[in-house]
This record gives C-alpha cells, sequence and structure tokens, in this order.
C-alpha cells in the first residue's frame, strides 16, 4: 500500500534518538542534555518547545516549573527573564547545579555549532495557542537548520496543519504524534503530506507497523528504553527508536545507521 506520491525529500534519520536530550544522563531539555547526547555519539535528539506568557518559545515539557526546576509558576505567568531565574539542573543531579531554562533560538544555536539533527515538538498544552506556537518556532528552525537535519512533530493537528501552511514538504519534514495509531491515518498523512508517524512502542501492532513502512512513511517510536523487549519492532520496519538511554540500544549491538 504506497501513498500517493508526494513531494518530501529524503532524510536521513538515525535509528537512534536522544529523548528531551540525553535525559537520563542529564536534566531533561537543557542545553546540557543536548551536549551530553552529542558527547556519547548520538546526531539526533528529540525536544520539546512551548510558549512563556510573554510569547518567547522555550524547550521544556511541562505546562508548569515544578518538576523539573526548583520553582514553580506556569508558563503562561512567566516572562522570560523569571523562568531564567530558576535552576533547571540542580534537580536532576548537584553537577548540573544552575542550568537554566533554554529557549529555541540557544538550542539551535547549540545544535548548528554541534552539526545535530533535531525533532522538536510542538508541545500543546491545554488552552494554549497551536497557531501561535508554529508561528514563533517555525521560521526560528527554518532559518538555522537545514532540511536534513529537522523534524517537526506534534499531538496537535492544528499545529501541524499551521506549520505545514507555514513550509511546504519540500521545506520542512513534518511527523503526526500518536498515542496509538487510529484507522485513517492515511488520511492524515497524506492531508499534512507528513514524512513520519510517531508511536508509542507499547501500543504498536505488527500489521499497522507493517503498512506504514509498505507506504514509505518514516515510523518512529518513542519512548524505548529496554533494547531486549524491542527488538522484534526493528522486524515491523521501524525507522527510529526515541530513548531516554539510547546507549543501552548500543550497547545490545544497535548501531545509528
Amino acid at each position: 500500500m504506497a501513498l500517493p506520491s508526494m513531494n518530501r525529500p529524503p532524510m536521513d534519520l538515525p535509528r537512534l534518538m536522544a529523548h528531551r536530550g540525553l535525559s537520563a544522563h542529564a536534566p531533561e531539555n537543557t542545553l546540557a542534555a543536548i551536549r551530553a547526547a552529542h558527547a556519547a555519539g548520538f546526531e539526533w535528539v528529540e525536544l520539546d518547545v512551548q510558549l512563556l506568557g510573554d510569547g518567547t518559545p522555550v524547550i521544556w515539557h511541562d505546562p508548569g516549573m515544578r518538576r523539573c526546576s526548583n520553582g514553580r509558576g506556569k508558563l503562561t505567568k512567566l516572562r522570560l527573564e523569571q523562568a531564567k531565574e530558576f535552576d533547571v539542573g540542580a534537580w536532576f543531579a548537584d553537577g548540573f547545579r544552575d542550568e537554566r531554562i533554554a529557549t529555541l533560538d540557544e538550542a539551535l544555536s547549540l545544535l548548528d555549532e554541534l552539526n545535530m539533527g533535531l525533532n522538536l515538538e510542538l508541545k500543546v498544552a491545554r488552552g494554549r495557542d497551536p497557531e501561535a506556537l508554529a508561528e514563533s518556532a517555525i521560521p526560528r528552525l527554518l532559518e538555522v537548520l537545514p532540511y536534513e537535519r529537522r523534524l517537526v512533530s506534534s499531538f496537535s493537528p492544528a499545529s501541524l496543519e499551521y506549520a505545514r501552511g507555514l513550509a511546504d514538504a519540500s521545506q520542512l519534514a513534518l511527523g503526526i504524534l500518536y498515542d496509538s495509531i487510529p484507522r485513517g491515518w492515511e488520511k492524515e498523512v497524506s492531508q499534512l503530506q507528513a514524512f513520519s508517524i510517531h508511536a508509542d512502542w507499547k501500543r504498536l501492532k505488527e500489521k499497522r507497523a507493517r503498512q506504514i513502512h509498505e507506504a514509505g512513511v518514516a515510523l518512529l517510536c518513542y519512548t524505548a528504553n529496554d533494547p531486549i523487549a524491542f527488538d522484534k519492532y526493528w522486524e515491523w520496519g521501524v525507522t527510529t527508536v526515541i530513548s531516554d538511554d539510547p546507549g543501552r540500544f548500543v550497547a545490545a549491538g544497535i548501531s545509528q545507521s
């Protein structure tokens, strides 16, 4: 089952991608986690982007600061100078003390310097504007990283639709995030001219995985940390594993390419 031809340039995704940076070994979604992934030999990272209350796009997963910093506050209520006051590293380990929240611009600059690829998830929290997030993040991404090192994903159809309006499939690869891949995924891929589908590996079924592979759509699985349990999924046509600790896969004999 092949989908209608779409104007999607090829992209060589690695087999292993570091989730929120190398989040098993550094505080997630930080510049330190990006550097740790690079030092460990991983060429791509997955990061989350959201908007602060003042409209600044920052690399952050949760709607608030509490879990991964020494402060509290919803992102919607914070200006950048306030968010930068929080320590976002010491909660993970003392060696990361004084790490600060990264803006999207800071993360992109570091990724460009390190020649790394980015799977940027547009993280649309409840009540947030998906179009405003895409409008802020996508032009920055297009300006800094080349096509072959940028992929934008989201659970939000509205954010992906808006992103596609900003850049066609020859300029920007889009990935559709699912908890469980539904019937009708082909229509959504065609409508968005999506490059990839990103699925929870524990909910992935062999038949669906093989259909996606046969359709020529890249299949990324999150968040797998057990290479033995995951082993059979490679045979189903999975392109890439997004892992907190991709080094476990390397130790099990899985290469990046």
